[in-house]
């Protein structure tokens, strides 16, 4: 082809160019497409197990325990609708006033000291090392071990007599002993300490992982600057962890909300009420006193507190993003 007709010849057409470019035709991207959207049930086959197994055991019980919640239950004679007497006689309970109370207490106290202690075990374990390694896996048993032997553990360690193992640690430095969860003064803190011990190692392996993520050359411009190691942490650690700190509140508030099996096995509410909390109520309403309209309420409320929780926490960690 001579150089006026190259100068005249029409352009290539989009096919051309495409292959030109060494991209597929359009028909051919329409093809992968269509391909792939025909494919879009594949994760939901693979998830189908699992979501039949929480619609089974979770999501049908959740259902009717929402609807027992407006029913006198009556097993074997038919269960009468009641509308909303189940939530009046929740909510103009003393006991379960006093419970509520209970578990705010216990669930603050819990996920402030969880998360602090959490802090402090990963600022002293951050790093690279085998005894690191073996210390911090030292450190996370507690997470491992089940809930009933820790209950068990901490009764004996609690054993109210001189020669029980926490009076006589306290006895060291010249302190009496103290009755821990035999004594109404002190039980519900003797609880919250089991339930740290419990949680702290928890939020230590999410704080480690944040930790990573922050950006050392703060840490050198801050030395320079002459920032303090405690200064160094308020400043560029503590910011540097804004949403693990939200991530964990949640986890920790949603855990100490639904606080039972400690309380259950080391007081079971006692001593006089001191440590009932509304998992352990709920439990002695519907299973114990046959109440199970009564404790179905009980836990449509305390589910319903969690996921108030839960939306604040989100907007406000939302409204702090923009």
């Amino acid at each position: 082809m001579s150089l006026d007709q190259l100068k005249h010849a029409p352009p290539p057409g989009p096919r051309a160019a495409s292959a030109a470019a060494g991209r597929p035709p359009a028909t051919a991207r329409r093809t992968a497409r269509s391909r792939r959207a025909g494919r879009w049930w594949t994760p939901w086959l693979f998830l189908a197990p699992a979501l039949l197994l929480f619609l089974y055991f979770k999501f049908i019980p959740m259902a009717n325990a929402l609807t027992m919640s407006f029913q006198e239950v009556q097993p074997y004679l038919g269960n009468r609708w009641v509308g909303t007497e189940n939530y009046a006689t929740v909510l103009g309970s003393e006991g379960f006033r006093e419970a509520a109370w209970h578990t705010v207490v216990l669930a603050a106290g819990q996920t402030a000291g969880s998360m602090i202690l959490g802090l402090v075990l990963a600022l002293l374990m951050e790093g690279q090392g085998r005894r690191l390694s073996f210390v911090r896996s030292a450190a996370f048993l507690p997470v491992v071990v089940p809930i009933a032997v820790v209950a068990e553990l901490w009764r004996i360690m609690y054993h109210p007599t001189e020669d029980g193992m926490v009076n006589s640690l306290i006895g060291m430095v010249g302190l009496g002993p103290s009755g821990y969860i035999n004594d109404p003064d002190s039980s519900l803190a003797s609880i919250m300490v089991t339930g740290i011990w419990r949680g702290a190692p928890y939020d230590m392996m999410i704080f480690l992982a944040g930790l990573a993520s922050v950006d050392r050359g703060l840490y050198e411009a801050a030395k320079v600057d002459g920032a303090s190691r405690f200064q160094r942490v308020w400043h560029v650690t503590v910011p540097g962890l804004r949403s693990v700190f939200s991530i964990l509140f949640i986890l920790a508030a949603i855990r100490g909300l639904r606080v039972f099996t400690e309380v259950f096995l080391l007081t079971n509410g006692g001593p006089d009420g001191s440590t009932e909390v509304v998992m352990t109520l709920i439990y002695k309403l519907g299973l114990e006193q046959n109440r199970l309209g009564v404790g179905a309420a009980g836990a449509v409320l305390l589910f319903v507190a969690t996921l108030i929780l839960t939306v604040v926490v989100h907007l406000v960690r939302r409204r702090e993003s923009k």
